[in-house]
């Protein structure tokens, strides 16, 4: 199914405009930590080392302002236990596994044609 710009903003004309809330979470989901944060999380629960390590590249400043996005969004659940050493681990929450259901097949698309459209070779 093909969208366009138009045609979304045929049922909303404010929709995707500067201001609006759907511009917000577009860069929420869509940033690069915030696809590759999503995409190891929809593999089950994480901790923030786990998270670490399968997002190569990421800081932990960064690691954490993501995980503070998407949490507020309401894609991720951060849960704590009062153990010693803390605890904490990350889920997707049932807002995020239905991002994903969408999100996932775009990534996989992408990875299937980057090669080509950027010209490095494996």
């Amino acid at each position: 199914m093909m969208v366009s710009l138009a045609q979304i903003r045929g049922e909303d004309p404010s929709t995707l405009t500067a201001g609006c809330p759907s511009r917000t979470v577009i860069d929420h989901v869509m940033s690069k930590w915030g696809v590759l944060v999503l995409l190891s999380l929809a593999e089950g629960t994480r901790r923030w080392g786990e998270l670490r390590r399968e997002v190569e590249g990421i800081s932990e400043k960064m690691l954490g302002s993501t995980l503070r996005t998407l949490t507020a969004d309401g894609l991720v659940l951060r849960r704590s236990f009062p153990e010693v050493p803390p605890r904490v681990e990350y889920e997707l929450t049932d807002r995020g596994r239905e991002l994903m259901s969408h999100l996932g097949p775009l990534v996989h698309w992408i990875v299937d044609h980057a090669h080509e459209m950027v010209g490095t070779t494996d």
